[in-house]
């Protein structure tokens, strides 16, 4: 099946040469039914494009937030693309490895001092793995049962131990988990855009209907039966606006006194049912398309 697709360029060409499209919406329906038809349709790519973006948007946030993780500050990010085996004292019975944030401006009182934070620190047992701007990171081991003594003692000398286990397969699988992220990103990425084109079109063109249909109603309520109207587009200059709008009402003020008075044809004048505010009456019947969907701001 060919589906019709244009883009935002084409906005004013299709609007130009609009014709009813009498396969989608059948001209020997009622107009309720036609509506229903327009509503159901646009109703349903709603609902899809919800799920589609919620689905994609939830891809996208989970992907940022790893990739936040593998960046910034020693205090916040992931450590794991940063240490080694070789830096810790790994199936040990009674000894561990930590890792430690320490300020720049203390790491003359790290080097002297690591050791005398608590008993049982492993002597020279601590290294410089990485440095930022502002943090360094630093191993230390001692033994197991001073863990909790020594965050405590290293928390008051502004120092973080993070709490981190090294292990190999979690490692790995943070890492494919990341790469799958990406994959799956780059995936949905194609598909969405895709449908977003297709159903862009369908929504336009449909409102496009919708905007026929208002026309013939009101043409209808306003100046009765049988129908004898004619829909023209004008697409005029902004700084011309006003000039047209007071010929249009040279030319059709006739036709409804109560809006032919003032300037422009634009008087005080509400309608119950119609939703028409003293702003968007006029003699004649008039509806402002706007197609400005990007940067080109045109209206029709």
């Amino acid at each position: 099946m060919y589906v019709f697709t244009f883009s935002v360029a084409d906005l004013p060409s299709y609007i130009t040469r609009f014709q009813w499209d009498m396969a989608k919406y059948p001209i020997k329906q009622s107009l309720r039914n036609i509506a229903d038809i327009i509503s159901k349709q646009v109703g349903q790519i709603d609902a899809d494009l919800k799920t589609k973006s919620s689905a994609y948007n939830n891809l996208k946030g989970n992907l940022q937030n790893l990739e936040k993780k593998q960046t910034g500050s020693l205090l916040t990010r992931n450590l794991a693309e940063l240490v080694k085996k070789e830096h810790f004292i790994l199936d040990s019975e009674y000894l561990t490895t930590l890792l430690v944030i320490v300020p720049k401006a203390l790491t003359e009182d790290w080097t002297l001092n690591y050791e005398k934070i608590t008993d049982m620190i492993v002597p020279r047992s601590s290294t410089l793995i990485k440095e930022d701007g502002e943090f360094c990171l630093y191993n230390v081991t001692l033994f197991k049962k001073v863990v909790e003594e020594f965050k405590l003692h290293a928390r008051e000398k502004k120092f973080v131990v993070r709490d981190f286990v090294y292990n190999e397969e979690e490692l790995a699988a943070g890492k494919n988990e990341i790469t799958k992220l990406v994959t799956d990103k780059k995936k949905q990425f194609g598909p969405l855009v895709r449908w977003l084109k297709v159903n862009f079109s369908e929504c336009f063109c449909a409102w496009v209907h919708v905007k026929a249909l208002r026309v013939f109603v009101e043409s209808v309520l306003r100046y009765g039966l049988p129908v004898n109207f004619q829909a023209i587009l004008i697409q005029p200059n902004k700084k011309s606006m006003k000039r047209l709008r007071d010929q249009l009402n040279q030319l059709y003020g006739h036709l409804d006194g109560s809006a032919a008075g003032g300037t422009g044809g634009n008087n005080d004048v509400d309608i119950a049912g119609l939703g028409f505010g003293s702003s968007e009456y006029y003699p004649y019947v008039f509806y402002k398309l706007n197609i400005d969907m990007v940067e080109n701001k045109s209206t029709i």
